[in-house]
């Protein structure tokens, strides 16, 4: 979303961190009597992200704190987007007033994706970094590893790294060999279909 936006606007003022780095952010201006500049950076701003907003958790302080900020851009008309790792009524010791602001706007579930998504997230992975990777070795990582992005790339990389020490070309085989003990110590995906097969049998 900030990629796209700047691509679209450059002139837009956006800003992206993470949960912590807002919260810690906070807390050094606080320190140092700068709460003013902390509050120009993120309130004065066309678009405001931030990642694990889950972080936020507990920390009252910093709730307050993010709810005027939050409050402060919604009225200037702009936009505020947050990605967290469950649904905002389900994140614990999160003030009223802030799910209540998080479920006003749009609320979307991501899942993981699909084969499909996975192979061609590798494809363009592996052009980034100008490597060749066979199809069969896409497949095969794709296929092997589905909870997420960060994972499929990081499997991605000790691949090309395995190929790289050992002076060979990447082919499916050195894939498994690669991944084969990432691969076991990942757990496998339970999907609700198999607990209900498995509650079913008793």
């Amino acid at each position: 979303i900030y990629n796209s936006v700047l691509t679209v606007r450059p002139e837009s003022q956006c800003c992206c961190v993470s949960g912590e780095e807002f919260t810690n952010q906070f807390i050094l201006s606080l320190k140092m009597g700068k709460l003013e500049a902390f509050r120009q950076r993120f309130r004065h701003t066309d678009l405001l992200i931030i990642d694990d907003i889950h972080f936020l958790a507990s920390k009252k302080a910093t709730q307050e704190e993010f709810l005027h900020t939050f409050n402060a851009i919604d009225t200037a008309s702009k936009q505020v987007v947050l990605a967290s790792d469950a649904h905002p009524k389900m994140i614990g010791q999160l003030s009223e007033s802030l799910v209540n602001r998080f479920v006003s706007g749009m609320v979307v579930k991501v899942d993981p994706p699909i084969f499909k998504t996975r192979c061609e997230i590798l494809r363009r992975r592996a052009a980034e970094m100008n490597m060749e990777v066979p199809e069969p070795a896409i497949d095969y990582i794709a296929e092997s590893l589905q909870a997420n992005v960060r994972e499929l790339e990081g499997a991605l990389l000790k691949v090309i790294a395995y190929a790289s020490l050992s002076r060979s070309p990447i082919n499916i085989r050195m894939a498994r060999e690669a991944l084969e003990h990432h691969i076991s110590k990942t757990d496998p995906i339970v999907h609700l279909s198999d607990i209900e097969a498995a509650g079913a049998t008793f």
